[in-house]
């Protein structure tokens, strides 16, 4: 009889086969390599990844939290997610590795799991940005309370350059990204709604995913369309305002394939815009052109943003300027990732090397009130790869494409 009492705290589940991953076994086992160096000089004897962007990194398995703990341990000889009972078989089907299942009979089985996986190891590795106090209390608890050394920093490093299958995925949804645009700039007109506009370029990026990339796992794009007062912020939500004749228009198409994000910003109009706002426009287009001559391997985040910083300063409207001008692309989301060492701000002194995939995306936010009121912003994705810079954002940008009837 199967009672309370006698039910597992984990087991294993090879359910079906393996599924095909979005990157090589060679992709992964070089990426655990690096990792496993990251371990030896530091001589930490197991790692475990708790956030959603380094466990798909490494294992190629994307977690969905709903308020349950998932993790991936890593040692010298081994890679194993640990995930929750409810997702069954399709997190070692998603992983390039093994995975160890835990129950919810008894509460803390996600920690029983995690150190049935580590064994005797005295030296942990986690991602400090990541683990909250709580979960930091319960690793002392059932780890017997290990050295513990942050290695967050470590793995972003390593994740900022990225490989030829990398860089092909991020090719691929630069593309995709462009084909969401061009639906979007169809859909515009007076009287339209956001969100009715913002389901066309979804859907019409989701259903290219599925043309191109069969095996991947259909989740997460999406579409920030904005109009009128809702540019002031990059990341305003859709809502169901209707456009207007004159609105400045913000076109974001976001199409994740496989955990991996790329984008595409542009200022548009419905109809001609005023003076003061097509100066406006003009004036960040300019911004946006200088910074993509700025980017290439051997100069600073920091020093982009200076040149860029100056430009809009001699132009009298460094006070309208957002936030910085650029980041880093890999796995990341509106809700995981993000490799802060590698943002075009002030404050980050990264020296940019091939292999990095960066954007330029100046913005600048004029109030209401102003003239050439609201948020006007560009977005490009740049390779770096060894034969120099390559933008791979081919929508048009400016006056001279985006003002619609």
């Amino acid at each position: 009889m199967n009672t309370l009492s006698n039910r597992p705290q984990m087991f294993t589940s090879h359910n079906g086969e393996k599924a095909p991953l979005p990157f090589s076994q060679g992709e992964y086992d070089a990426r655990l390599s690096k990792l496993r160096a990251i371990m030896a000089a530091g001589e930490i004897d197991a790692v475990l990844l708790t956030s959603m962007h380094n466990i798909a990194y490494y294992s190629g398995f994307l977690y969905c939290s709903f308020g349950r703990p998932y993790g991936c341990v890593v040692t010298h000889d081994a890679c194993t997610t640990v995930s929750a009972n409810i997702d069954a078989g399709q997190p070692w089907r998603r992983s390039h590795g093994d995975n160890v299942i835990y129950t919810d009979w008894e509460r803390n089985n996600y920690w029983r799991a995690v150190a049935s996986l580590t064994g005797k190891a005295r030296h942990i590795g986690i991602e400090g940005d990541h683990m909250t106090l709580a979960q930091r209390a319960l690793l002392d608890q059932f780890l017997n309370t290990p050295h513990v050394t942050d290695i967050a920093a470590a793995t972003m490093n390593a994740r900022m350059i990225k490989s030829a299958e990398e860089i092909a995925l991020i090719r691929e949804g630069a593309r995709i990204a462009d084909l969401g645009g061009e639906a979007i700039r169809e859909a515009i007109k007076v009287g339209a709604r956001e969100i009715d506009i913002a389901m066309v370029g979804r859907d019409a990026m989701e259903v290219e995913i599925a043309r191109s990339h069969p095996n991947s796992e259909l989740r997460d794009s999406w579409v920030w369309f904005q109009s009128g007062i809702n540019t002031d912020g990059a990341h305003n939500p859709v809502t169901t305002r209707a456009l207007q004749a004159g609105d400045i228009l913000s076109l974001n198409t976001f199409p994740m394939i496989s955990a991996y994000y790329t984008a595409l910003e542009r200022t548009l109009f419905v109809g001609a815009p005023d003076a003061a706002s097509l100066k406006m426009w003009e004036t960040n287009v300019a911004a946006h052109e200088l910074g993509l001559s700025l980017i290439k391997p051997g100069i600073s985040c920091a020093d982009i943003c200076s040149e860029v910083n100056r430009f809009f300063a001699d132009e009298g409207v460094l006070q309208y300027r957002s936030f910085g001008y650029g980041h880093s692309f890999g796995i990341l989301s509106h809700y995981y990732g993000r490799e802060a060492g590698l943002e075009l701000r002030e404050d980050i002194d990264t020296v940019l090397e091939a292999g990095m995939v960066v954007s330029m995306e100046p913005m600048l936010w004029v109030p209401e009130g102003t003239a050439g009121a609201g948020g006007y912003r560009e977005h490009d994705i740049v390779v770096l790869e060894e034969s120099g810079p390559e933008n791979i954002t081919k929508f048009p940008y400016g006056p001279a494409h985006n003002i619609i009837g």
